[in-house]
């Protein structure tokens, strides 16, 4: 008996203090939901994924995702249902920009939403509809998510430069991929300093 009252004031302890800290850092996330399939019209996906496009890139450069998140989700679920309902597009069906914003919507999103679409970047990419460099990118996030080394050194965390497989061949790497220098890259867009060890 003594041991269950202990347990229940551990357990009640715990509560508080979950409840306490989601209390004061509700304004640093949201949940939304989880992503799911709905209702698209394939014949008018052009037009779902320009809207798609601008509403990513609106977000994004008003840096308030927080205040944006059900937008953001929507965008995701429209890109997915798409590839559900419809199949993944190609160009020969829609522009680069509408395969830009299948991209977004998929590097956006969940880490298993990513893993689960992947391949079909992949596909994408050898036939000529995705860049290289969006490959680069969700793959060195997808090792981000698992906790390993990225590969391109596309990926910061924390201000700082997410670690690194072999920096010292991280530009042929790039290369390879159609991406400028690491140093380049680091200081135009982040103000980092490159540093290998």
């Amino acid at each position: 008996m003594k041991i269950k009252k202990i347990l229940f004031s551990i357990l009640t302890a715990l509560v508080l203090m979950i409840s306490i800290f989601l209390y004061m850092n509700k304004d640093k996330f949201v949940y939304v939901g989880s992503v799911d399939i709905i209702e698209v019209d394939c014949s008018k996906k052009r037009q779902i994924l320009s809207e798609v496009l601008e509403s990513d890139q609106r977000i994004r450069k008003s840096n308030e995702l927080i205040k944006y998140a059900k937008e953001d989700h929507r965008n995701q679920e429209l890109v997915i249902s798409i590839i559900e309902k419809c199949g993944m597009p190609t160009l020969k069906e829609v522009d680069q920009k509408h395969m830009d914003a299948i991209w977004l919507g998929l590097q956006h999103s969940t880490e298993e939403i990513r893993k689960k679409y992947f391949p079909q970047i992949e596909k994408a990419v050898k036939n000529g509809d995705l860049s290289k460099q969006q490959y680069a990118l969700m793959k060195d996030r997808m090792l981000m998510d698992e906790g390993k080394p990225q590969i391109y050194g596309s990926q910061i965390e924390n201000g700082k430069l997410y670690k690194l497989e072999n920096p010292e061949t991280v530009n042929e790497r790039r290369k390879e991929m159609g991406l400028e220098p690491i140093e380049d890259y680091l200081i135009k867009y982040f103000n980092i300093q490159f540093n290998p060890n």
